[in-house]
């Protein structure tokens, strides 16, 4: 099953607030609609938004009229992964050719989503596993796998492959605070494919790799800059302390897609600050106040290399993305 496709004219996702409870699939016939299950997450990661923004593009396309302002609003539903205003764009380059054309190329988006990232997720493995000794283990944040994609995953696609392989030992996964996306929705997938995991407090992630309890870290990206600065979901940054301290590689699996180059540092990316509730709703005191970051920046010298589909770059020894 993808993520998010298109069927019969409009599009089908997995609503991601849903789970683990129950897998239910939404039917979104607007960019209304659509923007506003990115807003609530139940679209979420960046692979998936790029292909959201790809879709959304081709229902803009079907009201003139509307399509500018449709367009704008899809583009800045989430402000800081660079993919969703990606995906509008390869699909709005077909736009001249007409509605059909937009659909085409949003499609495509899809398809080549899928096989990117199972390249993505086998370039990774290969990586590890010449530089592990045995069963690797893992340690991830946030949710980073088919969920946040359209099939494979980026962080989670490395996990699959070393799964496919026989070489993977175990995943740690951190919970992700506020919105759980690590014991929801990772410990969900891992769960279907029949891999070993723990999930552990965000405030154990740092012990965990102090201990020598996992060999490498291993997350996504919603966005990585000229310079190689990683932006991610909130706790990635000091994760990434944290592994360089235990002496462990800090490895981030993201598409092409995912590096802007128009950005030269992580200092120039709109972090989004989302709803205080978030927060609260887990023994909070209603009415304190709160800073919700969703994102935070880890420095390039802290990654020890970047994998995407064409490459494997090594941040912390000058290479960088440009």
């Amino acid at each position: 099953m993808r993520s998010i496709d298109w069927q019969d004219g409009h599009i089908v996702a997995i609503d991601q607030t849903r789970l683990p409870g129950e897998l239910v699939l939404m039917e979104i016939h607007t960019v209304e609609d659509l923007v506003e299950a990115i807003k609530r997450l139940a679209i979420r990661g960046a692979p998936a938004l790029g292909a959201a923004g790809a879709l959304g593009a081709a229902i803009a396309v079907r009201d003139p009229g509307r399509r500018d302002k449709a367009l704008d609003a899809l583009r800045t539903a989430r402000p800081t992964a660079v993919n969703l205003a990606w995906g509008v764009d390869q699909a709005m380059a077909r736009h001249v050719d007409g509605p059909d054309a937009v659909l085409a190329a949003a499609i495509g988006v899809l398809d080549d989503d899928a096989v990117r990232n199972r390249a993505l997720g086998e370039r990774g493995a290969d990586w590890l596993a010449t530089r592990v000794q045995g069963p690797v283990v893992v340690q991830t944040h946030c949710n980073a796998g088919a969920l946040a994609c359209v099939e494979w995953g980026t962080a989670l696609g490395v996990v699959r492959s070393l799964h496919e392989r026989d070489r993977l030992g175990h995943v740690y996964v951190d919970e992700t605070r506020p919105l759980l996306q690590g014991s929801r929705l990772t410990s969900w997938e891992l769960t279907e494919m029949g891999i070993d995991h723990t999930v552990i407090v965000d405030s154990a992630a740092a012990t965990v790799l102090a201990r020598g309890l996992a060999d490498a870290v291993v997350v996504g990206a919603d966005r990585i800059t000229a310079n190689g600065d990683v932006v991610n979901k909130i706790g990635t940054y000091p994760l990434a302390l944290a592994a360089q301290r235990a002496g462990r590689p800090f490895v981030v699996a993201a598409p092409e897609s995912t590096i802007d180059l128009g950005l030269v540092s992580g200092d120039q990316v709109e972090i989004e600050v989302r709803d205080p509730d978030e927060v609260l709703a887990i023994g909070g005191l209603p009415g304190t106040a709160t800073l919700n970051y969703a994102f935070d920046v880890t420095p390039a010298d802290l990654v020890t290399v970047i994998v995407t589909e064409n490459r494997v770059l090594r941040p912390e020894l000058g290479e960088r993305p440009a």
